[in-house]
């Protein structure tokens, strides 16, 4: 078994040569690839593969379904939306001792922090946003009936369930934590949220976390984007929650310092970058769906990640050894601070 790898490398081999008729030397390697499922690079032969897998020791609920994300890439192969090819699927634990699925190789740029020398011309900048959004937009425009995905979620009340849902992950964060007075103002947000609920949104496919280091980039300018990747939590939603989501990772002129510059690169305020307001207009007129309640839309994406990390604390407190976990100590207040700065209208769109 190669190092930091869980998966056997015989057995899969031996997978490979029943599924796919060629017995060829494999190799694995590790990809540090955001903290849920499980991302190894497949050497098989002369092909370079990824595979996908639940977290070691977890089993594949919801958080960590490769089997829907598979399905939704699968489904996603004939359409606009940029995605791997998928290789194969398999739910048979007795390969690997988990369901996985292997997908094409893609050779490009995930964006994490840094901005990449190959895009730093104005003309690249100003394109990086708009292929950003105009895939988007790709997304909330599949016919989610005929690719066979009418069936993923009940989009019925969703984003009234979301508000419920991340309002109980925070509950049970701060039960463990003990640090209710100190994030007063997040659960504020939360009940903020919980009385602007709009009464009608649009149903469409959602990504479900689409954010700059969630898609991969080509390797030569001008950027384009070639690979939307971690579709565990795609569903058929509210497609402005995912508007939200994007545009709370997009730094603009005027914004305080990100709580968390990995996933909103400081460098997107330069010269050259478009800015939320014209990202948003582009995403209008590719989708035709209009951003309504947009204060409601990027509180709760602020209000979502905050509990997502107050959970992450929660777990380092019970033992987890995680250093960034670890961090969330002094960088949820944080993220508090801005979900209130939202939806008091300080940081606007």
């Amino acid at each position: 078994m190669a190092d930091d790898v869980s998966v056997d490398a015989a057995t899969l081999r031996s997978h490979l040569e029943e599924q796919l008729g060629e017995d060829r030397p494999i190799e694995l390697a590790p990809i540090e690839a955001g903290r849920s499922n499980e991302t190894v690079s497949v050497t098989w032969g002369d092909r370079k593969l990824i595979l996908r897998k639940p977290p070691s020791g977890e089993s594949s609920e919801d958080a960590h379904d490769v089997l829907r994300e598979y399905r939704i890439m699968d489904a996603l192969q004939k359409t606009a939306v940029p995605v791997p090819e998928m290789i194969l699927v398999c739910d048979d634990h007795d390969v690997i001792g988990s369901d996985f699925y292997l997908m094409e190789y893609l050779d490009g740029h995930v964006v994490r922090g840094e901005e990449p020398d190959v895009f730093s011309a104005s003309d690249s900048r100003r394109r990086f946003g708009e292929e950003l959004v105009e895939t988007l937009a790709s997304i909330h425009t599949v016919d989610i009936e005929g690719v066979g995905l009418g069936d993923l979620g009940h989009p019925d009340g969703f984003t009234e369930r979301q508000v419920e849902r991340w309002g109980k992950q925070l509950e049970w964060a701060l039960d463990r934590t003990e640090r209710r007075d100190e994030l007063s103002e997040l659960e504020a947000v939360g009940d903020w949220l919980e009385e602007n609920v709009p009464t009608a949104t649009p149903q469409t496919l959602v990504h479900g976390d689409y954010k700059i280091d969630n898609v991969l980039f080509g390797p030569d300018p001008p950027p384009e984007i070639i690979g939307v990747l971690d579709w565990e939590m795609g569903t058929y939603g509210d497609p402005l929650t995912d508007l939200g989501w994007f545009l709370v990772h997009w730094h603009d002129g005027g914004d305080s310092d990100p709580v968390f510059p990995t996933v909103t690169p400081p460098f997107l305020d330069a010269e050259g970058y478009a800015t939320r307001r014209e990202l948003v207009e582009r995403y209008e007129r590719e989708s035709g769906i209009e951003l309504t309640d947009e204060r409601f839309y990027r509180a709760l994406a602020a209000y979502k990640e905050a509990a997502a990390c107050e959970v992450f604390y929660a777990r380092f407190l019970r033992g987890a050894e995680n250093p960034f976990f670890e961090q969330m100590d002094e960088k949820v207040p944080e993220a508090a601070v801005r979900a209130k700065r939202i939806v008091d209208g300080e940081e606007r769109l």
